[in-house]
């Protein structure tokens, strides 16, 4: 978790930068149905940075691990000119019961858990905002402040419905083709099934496209899985509070598309969150 990268010091306030540091490490083993357990953490810092920005770093940091019932196990500390946060969760799972990225098959219905593109709406806002941010704006809350949906991956995996599951963290249009890959299945998703951010209406001007932060939004951490035909019916609507939404099914055909409410298709670009691009 990279100052300048994944992260602007001169706009993310420092207890977003701790709680984000270890929700978004922790979303990966809530994507395999696993309970977070414990976190290694390494931390560079340059020492104007030690005071008060550092205690309210690490407020965020425990607020996040109380939330996750994720307690620090170790770690290591040193000095560096940009802020560099790396940490490890370690989970656990029943055996057999990990649910991964290769076993989606083409019939497959595909979901997501709650709305997509909230944290893309956020930081485009963020970047506009000036210099002192409004942590309590419920539109900066998804970006700033993301919930790993450990309840819903733990539901899943217990009843073992889902038979392939990633988190969405660098968006669906790249995320999506990362479980076809390792499933070796492609998929067709409906445009407008797609459970989209809601732009404010004193946000109607700034020219925000929802469905655009849905496909290719990042950082959202929510689930991406698949479920077989037969148990389609066993998924509820909800799981806890966090919505469930089917967007599409998974293909024979490798190809990954989407469709419009005509029925006519186009290739889905991949337009998320790429470090090297």
């Amino acid at each position: 978790f990279l100052e300048g990268t994944h992260f602007l010091l001169n706009r993310h306030p420092p207890e977003s930068i701790g709680w984000k540091s270890l929700v978004r490490a922790s979303s990966d083993v809530t994507a395999m149905g696993a309970q977070p357990r414990c976190f290694l953490l390494s931390l560079a810092l340059p020492s104007t940075r030690t005071g008060a920005w550092l205690e309210q770093f690490l407020d965020g940091l425990k607020r996040a691990s109380r939330a996750l019932h994720c307690p620090l196990a170790g770690g290591d500390t040193t000095r560096r000119n940009e802020i560099l946060v790396n940490i490890t969760v370690v989970g656990e799972c029943r055996r057999g019961r990990a649910i991964l990225r290769s076993g989606a098959r083409a019939g497959d219905a595909i979901f997501v858990t709650g709305r997509l593109g909230e944290a893309e709406y956020g930081l485009r806002l963020l970047r506009r905002a000036p210099k002192r941010v409004n942590t309590s704006d419920k539109r900066l809350r998804k970006h700033l402040f993301p919930e790993p949906r450990l309840a819903a991956g733990l539901w899943l995996a217990r009843n073992g419905l889902a038979t392939a599951m990633m988190d969405l963290s660098d968006g669906l249009s790249s995320d999506l083709p990362r479980l076809c890959r390792a499933s070796a299945v492609g998929a067709r998703i409906q445009r407008d099934l797609l459970p989209c951010v809601a732009i404010a209406g004193r946000d109607s001007l700034k020219k925000f496209d929802a469905t655009e932060f849905a496909l290719h939004g990042g950082d959202d951490y929510e689930l991406l899985f698949t479920a077989a035909h037969k148990t389609v019916a066993r998924i509820p609507n909800t799981i806890g509070r966090v919505r469930i939404t089917r967007i599409g099914e998974i293909t024979s055909h490798k190809s990954i598309v989407l469709a419009g409410k005509s029925g006519v298709t186009e290739k889905l670009q991949k337009k998320g969150w790429d470090p090297f691009r």
